[in-house]
């Protein structure tokens, strides 16, 4: 069986020694590196680093020591987290169903780090589907109801079920910028385009305009402007003149599904560091 494991994510002004700072502090305590990997931006002079070790004592007295020894000594900012820890998530998700069965059942499969606590819809569509899965499902419907409110009830949902990160399968709801800042949790979103081409809505409509012959999907931590959110992970399908609406949409759900569920095990595996609407990504 894997032992529990301590994984840091560093970043802060680049200066020397920060490599041997880090090992020599975890070698010092017999403690063991599982792995380290960096990055540097030359332009902004920033460091990254993502460090995985099995600890010698205490795993949670460790963790905090280490957080506290990047902060003050090496004036970088740090996230520490547990290997074991499985954050629970909610699932936002409108009427589209695809993203929504795919991300359940690699839950239930244990392909991912965490647990779905609630899903959370604008319709009541897929609530039958969220019984059989044994998940809580909660209607919030917006027609004829006040968004603050509507976004108010949300909220209290998430806080009831501890949620440390939500993911929208395809939620076709604007999120309010007040509403983003009061769940104080990320949030990953499923855009149906490679962006920054084609934001906004029908996408695949407006690739089949356009006449491209590439056309994508892109996982992003949504921000209060659409679709500009840090990017954490983007593919791409080749289309060609054959192709209809019907066929891009086609193609472009099976992209989806799998650029999501890779999005959201990047993130609950703790490799995701995001900096000036950046993501720097130890895959």
């Amino acid at each position: 069986m894997k032992k529990e494991t301590i994984i840091a994510l560093l970043h802060g002004p680049d200066q020397p020694g920060l490599v041997s700072k880090v090992s020599s502090w975890i070698f010092d305590r017999g403690s063991n590196i599982d792995h380290a990997d960096q990055h540097k931006d030359p332009q902004a002079n920033i460091f990254f680093q993502r460090v995985e070790w099995v600890p010698s004592g205490p795993i949670q007295d460790e963790a905090d020591a280490f957080k506290a020894f990047a902060q003050n000594e090496l004036k970088m900012q740090a996230e520490v987290a547990l290997s074991s820890k499985k954050p629970k998530v909610a699932l936002f998700v409108s009427k589209i169903d695809h993203c929504f069965h795919d991300i359940i059942l690699r839950f239930k499969a244990n392909e991912l780090n965490g647990t779905i606590g609630c899903i959370v819809s604008n319709h009541n569509d897929l609530e039958s589907a969220a019984a059989l899965y044994g998940i809580p499902f909660y209607h919030t419907p917006f027609e004829g109801s006040d968004k603050q409110r509507v976004e108010a009830q949300q909220t209290a949902i998430l806080k009831e079920h501890s949620i440390e990160l939500v993911v929208l399968a395809r939620y076709m709801q604007i999120l309010s910028s007040d509403f983003l800042k009061g769940i104080h949790v990320p949030i990953i979103n499923i855009h149906h385009s490679f962006l920054p081409a084609f934001a906004g809505g029908k996408p695949y409509h407006q690739a089949y305009t356009r006449g491209v012959k590439i056309i994508g999907a892109t996982a992003h931590y949504a921000t209060a402007d659409l679709d500009e959110g840090p990017i954490i992970y983007q593919d791409v399908t080749r289309i060609n003149h054959r192709n209809t609406i019907s066929d891009l949409i086609r193609k472009g759900k099976d992209l989806e599904k799998s650029v999501f569920a890779h999005a959201v095990r990047l993130h609950l595996n703790n490799r995701i560091l995001v900096y000036n609407n950046k993501t720097v990504v130890f895959d």
